[in-house]
């Protein structure tokens, strides 16, 4: 009888591919002007919001959630994340977590093949709601999906636009009617495919706001030395740090389980941590962390944004409590 051996550790590194992807995004995103972009689209200019989803889908960011039989390179979960991250480091705006959600609704063969390969190529862009609620970017989306009773909709169109937390995040209500595409749609895998891509680019929006944070302490002086030398700022820094640390192993294994726990799990820490580092970029940046021009404004309302949307953290550790309970 042979003794019996431990099972292997569960890693959650990335693979030399996995890092050189994640790096060329965020070379790309980074010389790509993402704030004006950003700002663009808050007024409803789409022009330069367009051309970028043009590069991040020729970069192959949302083929990586359409099967390869519709001309994407997925289903690959991983790397979406891993690709989200970057998005939100950059504050990239349009209906990115949506058409991720999209795609899984259209894997019914009649609508997969009329939409899907448009969505990995970057030629349409889609959103998502349930029928008589706010729709992201809807005046944006060439793809309006509406969720009924009876199936998944192709929306006729939208009202008018509504203001919301985060500028770049604009919400219209979709029209009723339009063509029933399924009468039973994805809505779990939409969901976990959601709130996967949304901890991902939460995630990736908190580093960025301590990477900000880091550089704008280490300049600002106050009684001579820069505040990053004072040891609260430092333990509020630290704090934020360990919170981003903590979320970042829980959303890859999220990616690589993708269990609707684990997912839920994923979400809650992450937008958590998002909305922590928020806090204190806003607090050590003082007076001028409120005001809309500066770029930082851009990160905070979507941390803000993003904690809530597609599940709020409530209803994220219910449903872990609901799995393991």
């Amino acid at each position: 009888m042979t003794a019996s051996r431990a099972p292997a550790p569960m890693r959650f590194l990335l693979d030399a591919e996995q890092r050189a992807f994640a790096r060329s995004l965020d070379a790309m995103l980074g010389a790509a002007g993402t704030a004006a972009a950003v700002r663009d689209w808050s007024r409803g200019d789409h022009g330069r919001g367009r051309a970028l989803w043009s590069r991040i889908a020729d970069a192959g960011v949302f083929a990586l959630a359409v099967p390869e039989k519709h001309d994407g390179f997925g289903p690959r979960p991983v790397e979406l994340a891993v690709a989200f991250v970057e998005l939100g480091r950059h504050a990239v705006p349009g209906p990115l977590v949506e058409t991720v959600a999209a795609a899984a609704l259209l894997r019914d063969p009649g609508p997969a093949g009329r939409f899907l390969a448009a969505l990995a190529s970057g030629r349409s862009t889609a959103t998502v709601a349930r029928e008589g609620s706010y729709a992201l970017d809807g005046d944006a989306a060439t793809l309006r999906l509406a969720l009924g009773a009876d199936g998944l909709r192709l929306a006729p169109g939208h009202g008018p636009v509504r203001p919301s937390l985060d500028p770049a995040r604009r919400l219209t209500r979709l029209l009723p009617g339009g063509e029933l595409l399924t009468p039973a749609p994805a809505v779990d895998d939409a969901l976990l495919w959601a709130r996967l891509a949304t901890a991902a680019q939460a995630l990736g929006v908190g580093l960025a706001l301590l990477e900000r944070t880091v550089a704008h302490v280490g300049r600002r002086v106050q009684f001579g030395v820069p505040i990053g030398s004072f040891q609260a700022v430092k333990h509020r820094l630290a704090d934020v740090k360990i919170a981003l640390e903590f979320a970042r192993p829980l959303v890859l294994g999220a990616a690589v389980t993708m269990s609707a726990a684990d997912v839920a799990a994923a979400k809650a820490s992450a937008g958590e941590a998002a909305y922590a580092s928020a806090r204190a970029a806003l607090q050590l940046h003082g007076a001028i962390g409120y005001t809309a021009e500066y770029d930082l404004s851009l990160w905070l309302t979507k941390a803000r944004a993003l904690r809530t949307a597609w599940g709020t953290p409530d209803e994220c550790r219910a449903e872990v409590l609901r799995a393991h309970g």
